[in-house]
């Protein structure tokens, strides 16, 4: 049974998307008894979004009119609730989820307070697993899954594997230190100790410096009873703007955690390997 406080806010950052696209998104969490408010904070050039948008007394709509970047765009939303809410859900545009698997995730988190991080299993949308739980990232695999031809990387296919720990039970749960940004459900006491999105990552890696700091102190688990549908669009492979992103955040990752020696990542990485 979900706690009398158990109630959870909600954030949305978009870019040029259209009420179409993020509707069912939006709808199924307006309709959920917990919802305290959903925040839809919008860093498109031109506020079209909101001519479109339902009325309802738990949505907000923040129009930015720049692009303030993932992690900045979300905080604005977090800072409102830090005193209101239980729990905090980071969602990506493209996710889809039914009521009943957050009430699933709600429940697990009332009776585990130590986690401050939880993931459901992440499915595309032809019902494939997404293998989002990951080691820390070394530089190489960074480049290894951006840039090594696909000649290649069929040959470095088992270091692959290894960082997207596919030879772990992704049917069971288990803790893990790097948990995608597409659905974060958050302990928002959490965030009041370890702090909230690094603002220096515009897009890209702001998750795993996230899930980073919160599993130094707390749980960060990857919870498979539920699933979820992630809409995958891999927009760095795609657009020359976003992997420059990708790249200017990779180098503040590493210059902030350590490019090569980096005790943390190799004292865990080798636990979650063996």
């Amino acid at each position: 049974m979900i706690g009398s406080l158990a109630n959870i806010s909600f954030s949305l950052v978009v870019y040029n998307h259209s009420y179409e696209l993020i509707s069912q998104l939006v709808q199924t969490a307006l309709n959920f008894k917990q919802t305290h408010t959903f925040f839809i904070i919008d860093n498109s050039p031109k506020d079209k979004l909101s001519l479109s948008l339902p009325v309802h007394d738990k949505l907000v709509y923040v129009f930015n009119g720049d692009n303030l970047g993932y992690g900045k765009a979300h905080n604005l939303a977090i800072k409102k609730i830090l005193n209101q809410t239980q729990y905090h859900l980071v969602l990506n545009p493209d996710i889809i989820f039914e009521v009943s698997a957050l009430n699933e995730m709600l429940e697990f988190l009332d009776s585990h307070p130590n986690i401050g991080l939880l993931m459901p299993k992440v499915l595309y949308g032809n019902g494939e697993i997404q293998y989002l739980c990951k080691l820390f990232p070394t530089p190489f695999d960074l480049i290894m899954r951006r840039f090594i031809p696909n000649f290649l990387k069929n040959k470095l296919q088992a270091r692959l594997n290894q960082y997207e720990l596919k030879h772990k039970n992704y049917g069971a749960q288990m803790e893990v230190p790097n948990l995608s940004g597409c659905f974060m459900l958050l302990r928002v006491e959490v965030l009041k100790i370890v702090g909230l999105f690094d603002e220096q990552f515009f897009m890209y890696l702001e998750d795993t410096d996230l899930s980073r700091r919160i599993n130094m102190q707390f749980q960060t688990m990857y919870f498979p009873e539920v699933s979820i549908i992630h809409q995958y669009e891999k927009g760095s492979y795609k657009n020359l703007k976003l992997l420059k992103y990708h790249i200017v955040s990779a180098f503040r990752y590493f210059n902030k955690y350590g490019w090569f020696f980096d005790t943390v990542r190799t004292t865990i990485n080798k636990r979650l390997v063996s």
